[in-house]
């Protein structure tokens, strides 16, 4: 049941991240702040699905 999802940068829009969520207990989209090593600066990350093809 949990996903393996990426976390994507809102400011540059690279993939720095990547965790596993439970869709069960968090339908809703995450979203954290984490630092982004291109930007340089802590940056609300969005969650982007990784495809499993």
């Amino acid at each position: 049941m949990r996903d393996i999802i990426k976390m994507t940068c809102g400011t540059c829009g690279r993939s720095n991240y990547h965790t596993t969520k439970n869709k069960r207990t968090m339908p809703e989209k995450f979203e954290i702040k984490k630092y982004c090593p291109a930007c340089r600066q802590h940056i609300p990350h969005k969650e982007g699905k990784i495809s499993k093809g």
